[in-house]
């Protein structure tokens, strides 16, 4: 079933450390509309998917968005890399240095720790579907946000990157919303 390149999906480069940023890139790593609330939400929606077009399009994007963590994780890993105690301080970041070093953690930019409580799942595949827009949006903003917050044209490749895929997952969960409602006779609203 999985077939595993040790590479990400894009390149990660980074043109030096840059602690703030790396502390920013963690909205997405434990983030309310990070990259693990968003594959754990479609990998948990998929078992109640009654049609099996949805269980794919929910496995496949649940799958890459833990592509995307492992991007993510590089990009924070890079921009902390050799980082100096006065530069944590300066950061912000000595605290979270104590308790995870320059290992990246599920945690938003603000050192608040993931919950489950991000993830929605109603079983109802018409409101999954609108609640899977929703985050791809909300991740795509993200993406904005933090794309303002650098200067380095190599993280905002890699930014970019990534933006782009929230945009193409949000078209897959509009084209999979529309076979749903035609499945069920429904109207698409």
């Amino acid at each position: 079933m999985w077939i595993y390149e040790k590479k990400t999906q894009i390149p990660v480069k980074v043109s030096g450390k840059d602690v703030r940023m790396a502390k920013s890139v963690l909205e997405q790593y434990g983030g309310a509309d990070g990259e693990l609330s968003a594959s754990l939400r479609y990998l948990t929606q998929r078992y109640a998917m009654p049609i099996n077009i949805g269980k794919a399009v929910l496995t496949d994007i649940g799958t890459e968005e833990l592509a995307h963590l492992e991007i993510v994780a590089t990009l924070f890993s890079k921009l902390i890399e050799g980082a100096t105690k006065q530069e944590l301080k300066d950061a912000g970041f000595d605290a979270y240095y104590i308790d995870h070093g320059f290992n990246p953690f599920y945690v938003n930019a603000a050192g608040n720790p993931h919950t489950v409580t991000y993830i929605q799942t109603k079983g109802d595949p018409v409101v999954d579907m609108y609640e899977d827009m929703a985050a791809e949006q909300k991740a795509r903003l993200v993406y904005e946000h933090l794309l303002k917050m650098t200067d380095d044209p190599h993280v905002k490749d890699v930014l970019r990157y990534l933006r782009e895929r929230e945009i193409v997952h949000f078209q897959r969960f509009g084209e999979t919303l529309r076979i749903i409602n035609e499945c069920m006779g429904k109207s698409a609203t």
